[in-house]
């Protein structure tokens, strides 16, 4: 169980390092309405407020949503501080993460 959770962490760290990824809600809600969220993670302590938000901004612009882990867990896979969402910007990487998160038994929102 261990590892698959860190396959996923390991690979959000991929994307930051090849700067695939943004950060923070500002920088996530942008790149979803640009159209360039391949993928969208959201902490799971992350306020139910912050959770509505991306669950109802990622529906209507047709983004796969999942909440995962928590801040500190997020922040910490793309060597910053604690990050409440993040959004992958490739398709790639994207579908890696997602893989691993369904092997995980996570649901999509």
């Amino acid at each position: 169980m261990r590892l698959i959770q860190s396959k996923v962490l390991s690979l959000v760290g991929l994307a930051t390092k090849a700067g695939k990824t943004v950060s923070g809600e500002f920088m996530t809600e942008k790149e979803v309405k640009s159209g360039r969220a391949a993928l969208v993670i959201v902490a799971d302590d992350a306020s139910d407020n912050t959770k509505k938000k991306f669950r109802d901004m990622c529906e209507f612009y047709k983004v796969p949503i999942y909440f995962y882990r928590d801040k500190d867990t997020l922040g910490h896979a793309m060597g910053k501080e604690f990050r409440a969402s993040l959004a992958i910007l490739d398709e790639g990487f994207a579908k890696g993460i997602r893989k691993h998160l369904e092997t995980k038994d996570n649901t999509i929102a």
